[in-house]
């Protein structure tokens, strides 16, 4: 059955992701992350995963009617689309391993628990002689603590990127970014078939595919994509539910994969949250499926934070000033929800009345009304309100000068107060165009009506997460506000909820069509050209951008580095920006311990490589210029790359890449003589 297959096929990525993780936590909790246990646990665990996911009452969509041909039109155009966004990740995949920015922290994480297993990095001061006042050890993503060293962000994505470096190495680990992204365009085209109808299916997930967020995102070794299988299968498991024995292990393990999104992204816990009403509502109403959710949840959701106080605790306490009022507004969620079971256990009579009263009231209407006023609202702030922050600390000043750098290159006013927040929802319409958003709102509309009224009860957990989501994004997005970068912030819940809103409004308008006595012909004729206003703009949002690969022959260029270095060295970075790229790198691909030395005097350096020397060790310098090791030794070009890096825009969406040139210079220490 054509439809049962894209049922189950778009279940699969979510289901083994869901497997490894069950498998490699625990493991690397334990410090033993290896790929013998890691792969001897996996297979047993994903064939039962896989098993309860698959088997059983598969809530599957109704084939299409009109001939078998078109029954398999689904699941073939989903297949075909995820295929080929996979192919063209793969072409132009990036090779971001140098320290800019996120990815290639992830990569570094990734390399470390490859070759080691355990958390955290150890810092191996014996290799300098020792612990010295000069010695630093940490880095952008890298946190120095208790005289180790703790990567930033959580284990999720570095425990699947790991099983890629034990496949194939550094290329295989960064082609799961792409596997990763053509895993959610599947997962997306089967939640369409869920929500919208199987016919729309490959609409929707060519759609997906066609947007420059998410080909941004798992071009690199971003976490969103990993969390957007965790989120879409999960949306789709339970979706499938039914009430059998069957329909409860699978909602445990829905409410797992979507607990397991906080494993990979922290602020993943706010996007979850209205699963833990749903469940409450389940479960009031009697629902054999509430409690085995619920359970679900707080286990997957329990295994992130876990890993984040056990192992990633510097990172946690580094955003505390954000992740607090989250855990107190998750907290307030579970505790408000067990009230409203328990009222609702004491008088379900009294739910049932004030359920029917909105229904026939006039609040859906307004509810109606007032989406639309809050998109309008939305799409004016720009022109009434500009959103400035004044640096408060060390991390708020350098991001205004990073921006204040960026309005100079690209010639705006400069004022490193900017936040840009303001346009958030400008930012969705640069990468799916106006008429996107203009049927996503009306479906919106539409659908926060029908919920209201008791109709659509499908799309309530999924309607929910993208609403709060969406609205919470767009009043503060959190992050620097320059393009393509910020737009990973769009891409975990914004973008996937306005497009799949705007491919159910077409579908409501097609049935409509239909039914005010159009032909089949005109019907399918209205239907293309709906999928045209759909497809087109975003498309166009990408096409100056999806054949430009960046940040290519930092892999061969790290290979090299690595070769330089003998057997015994030492190194020791004398430059602050070598030093923020470089040292995790050398540490983690090349093996060598490393510490940066930079803001030093020529003596304390030089005291120190005395002390390399006398642990019987080859120091080596590194900087970004000559004149940065010449102090110590001869200087060679160690590092020579002239490449290509994402374009960096704050006003409009980014038109093309921009150039970047990494230099690293090296020299061996040669002791003073005399």
């Amino acid at each position: 059955m054509p439809s049962l297959l894209l049922a189950r096929l778009s279940l699969a990525p979510a289901l083994l992701v869901v497997a490894w993780l069950l498998v490699s936590l625990p493991l690397l909790l334990a410090g033993s992350y290896t790929i013998g246990p890691a792969l001897a646990l996996f297979v047993p665990v994903a064939a039962a995963v896989v098993t309860i996911g698959c088997r059983g009452a598969i809530r599957a969509p109704a084939p299409p009617a009109p001939g078998p041909r078109l029954a398999w039109w689904p699941a073939t155009g989903v297949l075909l689309v995820s295929l080929a966004f996979l192919l063209v990740q793969l072409k132009y995949n990036s090779e971001q391993i140098i320290v800019r920015r996120d990815p290639a922290t992830y990569v570094q994480f990734a390399t470390w628990l490859n070759d080691h297993g355990r958390l955290p990095i150890t810092t191996s001061e014996w290799a300098f002689g020792g612990a010295d006042p000069i010695l630093r050890f940490d880095s952008p993503g890298f946190y120095a603590s208790g005289g180790e060293i703790v990567p930033q962000f959580l284990a999720g994505l570095p425990l699947l990127l790991a099983l890629g470096g034990w496949i194939g190495g550094t290329p295989v680990l960064l082609a799961m970014a792409p596997l990763l992204g053509a895993g959610a365009v599947l997962s997306f085209g089967g939640l369409t078939a869920r929500l919208v109808g199987p016919l729309w299916a490959p609409v929707g997930a060519l759609a997906f595919a066609l947007c420059w967020p998410l080909m941004f995102v798992s071009r690199s070794t971003y976490s969103e994509t990993a969390a957007l299988v965790l989120l879409l299968g999960g949306l789709c498991l339970l979706h499938d539910v039914r009430d059998l024995w069957e329909g409860r292990l699978r909602a445990f393990l829905a409410g797992l994969c979507l607990g397991l999104v906080v494993l990979v992204r922290i602020d993943g816990l706010r996007d979850v949250l209205p699963v833990v009403v749903f469940a409450g509502v389940l479960f009031a109403r009697r629902r054999r499926t509430g409690i085995p959710l619920a359970a679900g949840l707080l286990l997957g959701a329990a295994a992130g934070l876990a890993e984040g106080f056990l192992l990633s605790r510097p990172y946690l306490d580094y955003i505390g000033g954000s992740l607090r009022p989250l855990l107190l507004l998750s907290g307030a969620a579970v505790a408000g929800t067990l009230l409203l079971v328990a009222v609702w256990r004491l008088w379900p009579g009294w739910f049932l009345r004030v359920g029917d009263g909105i229904a026939r009231g006039r609040l859906p209407d307004a509810a109606a009304a007032l989406t639309v006023l809050l998109v309008l609202a939305f799409a004016v702030r720009p022109y009434v309100q500009t959103v400035r922050r004044v640096p408060a600390n060390p991390e708020d000043a350098f991001n205004s000068g990073y921006i204040e750098h960026i309005q100079r290159s690209t010639g705006l006013p400069v004022d490193g107060a900017r936040q840009y927040t303001e346009l958030a929802l400008h930012w969705v319409v640069w990468y799916v165009g106006l008429p996107v958003l203009i049927l996503a709102t009306f479906g919106a509309a539409l659908l926060v009506r029908r919920l209201l009224r008791g109709g659509s009860p499908a799309w309530a957990l999924p309607f929910s997460i993208i609403a709060l989501t969406t609205v919470a994004t767009l009043l503060r997005p959190g992050i620097t506000p320059d393009h393509p970068w910020a737009s990973r912030r769009l891409v975990a819940v914004v973008v996937p909820g306005v497009l799949l809103l705007a491919v159910w409004t077409l579908a409501w308008a097609t049935r409509r069509f239909r039914r005010l006595g159009y032909g089949r012909a005109a019907t399918f004729a209205m239907a293309f050209a709906g999928v045209l206003v759909l497809l087109v703009p975003v498309g166009a949002s990408s096409a100056g951008l999806v054949f430009k690969a960046v940040d290519q022959g930092e892999l061969r260029a790290i290979d090299r580095l690595c070769a330089g270095l003998r057997q015994g060295t030492t190194v020791l970075i004398v430059e602050r920006v070598t030093a923020d790229r470089f040292s995790p790198v050398v540490r983690n691909m090349c093996g060598v311990p490393t510490a940066r030395v930079d803001g030093a005097s020529v003596q304390d350096v030089r005291r120190v490589a005395d002390r390399i020397i006398a642990e019987g060790r080859r120091p080596v310098l590194l900087g970004a210029e000559p004149a940065d090791v010449a102090p110590y030794g001869e200087p060679a070009r160690a590092v020579d790359l002239d490449t290509r890096q994402d374009g960096h825009a704050l006003d409009d969406r980014p038109k093309h890449t921009w150039s970047l040139h990494i230099t690293v210079w090296q020299s061996e220490y040669a002791p003073p003589q005399g």
